[in-house]
Parts: C-alpha cells; sequence; structure tokens
C-alpha cells in the first residue's frame, strides 16, 4: 500500500463517510479473561460515541508506511490452505457476523498478546468500500468495485486520575474517582490489503504504535508468519554494517555526510507529495561513501554486510535509518544538538595534540537561559 491508497481508508472514518454499521469486540482483563463483550450498533450509539469508536479504529492506521505500519506477507500456500487465512477470510466474508469465527479469534488473540499489567479492548469492524474509477481529470467516475475488509485495533484501558470536581447538588468541590479511560490503539491491523486500489488477500497490514514494540507474538498467533524488521531493528542493523565495514574510518564527515543525503532525500520526498514509499539500495549508500573518499574494499564490505543483514536485494527506508529531525553528537562529557540542515558547522580539529569538537560561535549564546558573549 502507498499513501495515497492508506489515506483514501483512512478517511473511511469519519462519521460523514463511514458506512460501518456495527463495532464488535471484547474487554480483556490482565488474566486473560473476558470481561464483557462489546456488539454495538453506530445507529442506536450517541453521535460522540460513535466518533470515539470510530477514531480508535483510525488511529489503528495511523503512522508512517515501513515503520508504525508494515506489511505481513502471506505465502501462497497459506492463502491456499491455512487455519489463520481462513479465519481471517471468514471474519471477512461474514461481515463480522459469523460470531464462531469472532470467539475463535478473540482466543487466539488473548492466549497469545501480551499487554503486561494492562487491561485492554480489542475491537473489530466490518467495511465495504465502493471503490471509485478515477479520471483522466482526477475526478470520480462511479465504481465498479468493493473492497470488503476488515480492520482491528487493541486498546489498553488505564485508570483515569483522580481530579478534583465540582458537585453542583453539594455546591461543592471533591475528588472524583478515577475511570477506565481506553487509550488509542497500541497494535491493530487491516485485511486484506488495499493494494492498486484493490484488495490483496496476500497482504495484510500490521500497525504498531511504538515501531519498536510490533508484539510479535500477535503476529506469529493471527499470521504466522515472520514480521519484517521493525524501524529500530532496521536502524541497528544499518549503523552495525557501517560501523563493521569502516571500522576507525566511520568518521564524523562520513556521519555528516550520510545524515545529510538521506535527510535530503526524505525531505525532496515529502515535498514530491508522491503517493509512493521512499526507498534507497545499499547501493546508493554506498556511493555516499565513495564521494566521502571512503576506500572501494570498505564499501564493497558495507554493501556485503547488508545483504547480510537485510537480505540480497533488499531495499531500505531512509527515515527508518536516521533521525532526519535531529544531528546530535554524544561524547562521555557533552551532548551536542544542531539542526540538522545546520550539521555541516560542526568539525573536529587536532590542537595542541588534543582532539576537539568545534563549532562557530560568532552569534549570541545562552547558558541555562542566561545570554551570554563568547570569550575571546
Amino acid at each position: 500500500m502507498n499513501q495515497r491508497e492508506l489515506g483514501e481508508l483512512r478517511r473511511r472514518f469519519r462519521p460523514e463517510k463511514s458506512v460501518i454499521s456495527r463495532i464488535y469486540g471484547c474487554y480483556v482483563n490482565t488474566n486473560r479473561e473476558i470481561i464483557s463483550y462489546v456488539d454495538a450498533s453506530l445507529g442506536i450509539l450517541s453521535q460522540e460515541e460513535g466518533e470515539q469508536f470510530l477514531g480508535l479504529l483510525k488511529k489503528s492506521l495511523g503512522g508512517t508506511l515501513g515503520k508504525n505500519l508494515i506489511d505481513i506477507v502471506f505465502s501462497t500456500q497459506q492463502v491456499a490452505d491455512s487455519e489463520e487465512h481462513r479465519l481471517l477470510s471468514a471474519l471477512r466474508d461474514s461481515q463480522l457476523k459469523d460470531a464462531g469465527a469472532r470467539e475463535t479469534f478473540y482466543r487466539k488473540v488473548i492466549d497469545a498478546l501480551d499487554m503486561g499489567d494492562s487491561n485492554y479492548l480489542l475491537l473489530l469492524a466490518h467495511d465495504a468500500y465502493d471503490v471509485p474509477r478515477r479520471g483522466k481529470d482526477g475526478g470520480d467516475n462511479g465504481s465498479d468495485t468493493v473492497f470488503s475488509y476488515i480492520v482491528c485495533a487493541v486498546c489498553p484501558v488505564k485508570d483515569g486520575r483522580v481530579e478534583l470536581g465540582y458537585f453542583a447538588g453539594e455546591n461543592e468541590f471533591h475528588a472524583s474517582a478515577p475511570s477506565q479511560v481506553v487509550a488509542p490503539p497500541e497494535l491493530g491491523f487491516l485485511f486484506p490489503a488495499f493494494d492498486n486500489r484493490a484488495a490483496n488477500l496476500y497482504n495484510a497490514l500490521f500497525y504498531a504504535k511504538k515501531a519498536d514494540q510490533i508484539h510479535q507474538e500477535f503476529i506469529d498467533a493471527v499470521f504466522r508468519t515472520e514480521a519484517p524488521m521493525s524501524a529500530a531493528e532496521q536502524k541497528e542493523a544499518f549503523t552495525s554494517a557501517l560501523t563493521g565495514a569502516l571500522e576507525d574510518g566511520c568518521s564524523l564527515t562520513v556521519a555528516q555526510a550520510v545524515h545529510e543525503r538521506l535527510r535530503e532525500r526524505i525531505e525532496e520526498h515529502r515535498d514530491s507529495k508522491t503517493g509512493e514509499p521512499l526507498t534507497v539500495t545499499p547501493r546508493e549508500v554506498g556511493r555516499i561513501l565513495t564521494d566521502c573518499g571512503v576506500a572501494d574494499e570498505q564499501v564493497t564490505a558495507f554493501e556485503r554486510n547488508c545483504g547480510e543483514r537485510f537480505g540480497e536485494g533488499a531495499v531500505l527506508a531512509p527515515e527508518n535509518l536516521i533521525d532526519s529531525g535531529r544531528f546530535q553528537i554524544v561524547t562521555p562529557d557533552a551532548t551536542i544538538s544542531v539542526a540538522p540542515e545546520r550539521s555541516c558547522i560542526v568539525e573536529t580539529r587536532v590542537i595542541d595534540g588534543q582532539k576537539y569538537i568545534l563549532i562557530p560561535a560568532d552569534e549570541d549564546m545562552e547558558v541555562n537561559g542566561l545570554p551570554v558573549k563568547a570569550g575571546q
């Protein structure tokens, strides 16, 4: 899926556009027991409650593709004949009306999912989207495709804070009792994927609120497939491939060049408004290293390391390799942060045999909020 297709689906969860008629689910405690079931008709809920349910489901399609939203790919054998694909298909094909399939799904999730010491709300909804054809002028020209899909959201339920409240009948203020508050989803998924604006039964789109906590136990139970590397794992693997190949040659200059060139690619991609995800190959990063004067054998070693860690022919997501919004240097004694677009002002130099990190100090400075002037 690309960003445009994702945005097209997310708009379905606006109250004025939604045709979702029913929300199903269950409320689960820390002992893996179902406290209560959810079987709510949006038609009889208050507007506020309906919007809150839709908002939770919409958030399970939030975040960044390749980071919070990752593709789950089923094998041909799984699609042809597997317990996990049959269950997901039964939920979708019955529009979630198959109570037996719902209960089987609940138990599969509950028995596997580790939510720590938090109760949680497991929500399911079905939607049938009449996908409009795109005319040459960009307008909609009717529909000849219906995209039928289910969306799932797993939301932690937490105790609210005890707050001071006004009790009108007593004309007094008292501490109000804490309530159970449903938090935004920690994980969820869409099945099937919406690829090329049509159903792709070979893929699902999995959501994780925290890119470094993808709940592999949930993926194993529901999809029985290995998820792609998380964003945190990709960054760690990239750093390891780079430092392992360059060793002592991994200098500030090299780090600056890699960060700046990848940051520029990310900015250009955002400005282009294209829906396709941004990718870069190890060979393209290798050319950046070559431009920095890194030896050919080290560049080759870096590309080989990437092949071992990511797989041969892998493409990488630049946003998962660097923090494009930050450039930070950490030493045992100090941490230096500069605007990413100004990383070039930092340099290293040896003065009287001592290595220094230098930053121009021509402008006024502040020390703990106190304006100071740079000394001579």
